[in-house]
């Protein structure tokens, strides 16, 4: 009895299983990794654009690339298993070998039990990625950025060279920078109404404040005279701030970098709508899943890219759906229990309505029942 069990355990995951799991693996990661690549390449492009302006350093530029690297893999993992069940299906059908597993009495439950297999933990892993990598990914893509736009004026300066502020009404020199940023050595030259400030600092930092980007000088002296009096002011100061912008950046709040857990206790509909977008990544994995493989038996003889273009198209209408859903969850135009649910209620309608047209209505209701008395 033990030995019949072990048996039976032991091929809980068929030859069939195994092919159609090792195609479709190999066929997901070819897919994602075409469109992350093309993504992520355009993103680089805009990425690079901000370093070349000065909007962001050398060093942060390979870390937000990296970061949209998860982020572009979370949102189009359902799109690259949705086209490779397509692929893959489609090339058993053109290759007569789902004739062959027909004729081994393997119908629609064996490929699905097949696919499956493979997209659960696939689900799983898309949930993870995006309710916890994606958000996590982009609340690091707006602190870097944050924090580089802060430092921003401070890559426009350069040792040894005159750098102009407020019109020309501040000029201030410094003879290096080390590595944390911070200057040596300064002497800066303010013009206030019809005074004129010399000041000479051994330190200084720039530092971004309620009131806008200020140098911040530190153990120097400060001399103040007005040009044709004899009067002249000299005091000497640990520490002095001088106004270069009135400007201050602030670390943006943005949705899409909030905690999911965050999220999910909100009553707001904007946070809703945010979260329903982050569910719709492992929701789409398996009711895209589901539609793709009654859809691949439709055309076997279209080809790789007939197939591709079903697919384009009906993961465009399921994108926009999403999108109009969400933004009309955010204005109140339709109930948040409707915008969960809908467009995957459509994607099962749609499968099904396959399944019935392939197999006839009546077999689908024998595999209804036989799940039911199960």
């Amino acid at each position: 009895m033990h030995k019949k069990e072990k048996v039976k355990s032991y091929h809980f995951i068929s030859v069939l299983d195994k092919m159609i799991i090792k195609d479709l693996f190999k066929t997901v990661l070819a897919v994602l990794s075409v469109i992350v690549v093309i993504i992520v390449s355009r993103k680089f492009i805009k990425v690079l654009a901000k370093a070349i302006e000065g909007g962001i350093s050398n060093e942060t530029v390979l870390s937000i690339l990296g970061l949209k690297t998860v982020v572009a893999i979370s949102t189009f993992l359902p799109a690259s298993i949705f086209m490779a069940i397509l692929m893959v299906l489609g090339r058993m059908y053109r290759d007569q070998e789902m004739s062959a597993v027909a004729s081994a009495g393997g119908g629609a439950v064996v490929i699905y039990r097949a696919v499956f297999l493979l997209v659960f933990p696939l689900s799983i892993a898309a949930g993870w990625l995006s309710l916890v990598a994606t958000p996590w990914a982009e609340s690091q893509i707006q602190e870097l950025t944050h924090a580089d736009q802060q430092v921003a004026d401070l890559r426009g300066i350069s040792a040894g060279r005159f750098s102009e502020y407020s019109h020309g009404d501040l000029v201030f020199y410094t003879e290096y920078i080390d590595a944390e940023k911070r200057m040596h050595n300064i002497f800066v030259q303010n013009r206030t109404g019809d005074s004129i400030g010399i000041i000479n600092a051994k330190y200084g930092t720039l530092e971004h404040l309620s009131g806008g980007l200020y140098l911040i000088l530190k153990d120097g002296e400060r001399v103040i005279a007005v040009p044709g009096e004899i009067s002249v002011t000299f005091e000497k100061f640990s520490e002095y701030a001088v106004r270069l912008e009135k400007k201050t950046t602030f670390l943006p709040q943005e949705l899409d970098g909030a905690p999911s857990n965050e999220l999910w206790v909100s009553t707001q509909l904007p946070h809703i709508a945010e979260m329903q977008n982050r569910l719709s990544i492992p929701l789409g994995v398996i009711f895209l899943s589901f539609l793709a493989i009654p859809l691949a038996k439709l055309s076997p003889r279209g080809g790789v890219y007939g197939s591709l273009l079903v697919a384009f198209a009906i993961y465009f209408v399921y994108g926009n759906v999403k999108r109009i859903s969400q933004s009309w969850v955010a204005n109140e135009t339709i109930p948040p229990s409707l915008g969960y649910y809908g467009i995957y209620l459509l994607l099962l309608l749609l499968g099904g309505f396959l399944l019935i047209r392939l197999y006839g209505l009546k077999w689908v209701m024998l595999r209804l029942n036989l799940r039911g008395n199960a």
